[in-house]
C-alpha cells in the first residue's frame, strides 16, 4: 500500500511539473488534453500494482 500511494504522488507531481514547464505557450485545449490523458494514465500502473499485492496476498495464506 505503502508503494501505491508513494507511486501516485510522484506521478502526480511529475506529471505536474512536465506539464507545468512543457504547456506554458500552449493553448489551452492541448493544456486541457495533455492534464486529461496524465490525470488517466497513472491507473493503469496502479492497476499492476494493485494485481501484484493482491497475488502476493494469495501465496502467503
Amino acid at each position: 500500500m505503502v508503494l501505491l500511494v508513494t507511486f501516485v504522488i510522484i506521478y502526480a507531481f511529475t506529471a505536474m511539473v512536465i506539464g507545468d514547464m512543457t504547456l506554458q505557450q500552449a493553448s489551452n485545449l492541448v493544456r486541457f488534453v495533455y492534464f486529461a490523458v496524465a490525470g488517466l494514465l497513472w491507473v493503469i500502473p496502479a492497476g499492476a500494482i494493485i494485481w501484484w499485492m493482491e497475488r502476493s496476498g494469495k501465496n502467503q495464506t
